[in-house]
């Protein structure tokens, strides 16, 4: 596995742990890091505005651009971000 995939699934488990149904959709934290998953896969996004979580550890996230995409964690334990 290398550095930067190791690096990731560690900062998703610690989103994933301190992700909680308390956190408000618009979260400040919680935008900045959908968008901060979202840019490292490679993904058209620039600013998530908003995100909705559907189930733990699965958000569904608004870009400022338009698009939108469903983050989640598989079931490998990767983060993987699907275009709705």
């Amino acid at each position: 596995m290398s550095h930067r995939t190791r690096s990731w699934t560690v900062i998703v488990w610690m989103l994933a742990l301190f992700a909680t149904p308390s956190f408000a959709a618009d979260d400040a934290a919680l935008l900045k890091d959908l968008t901060s998953v979202i840019a490292l896969l490679g993904l058209p996004c620039g600013q998530v505005i908003s995100a909705t979580q559907t189930k733990e550890n699965d958000h569904l996230a608004t870009c400022k651009d338009g698009n939108r995409y469903r983050v989640f964690v598989n079931a490998e334990g990767r983060v993987v971000a699907q275009k709705q």
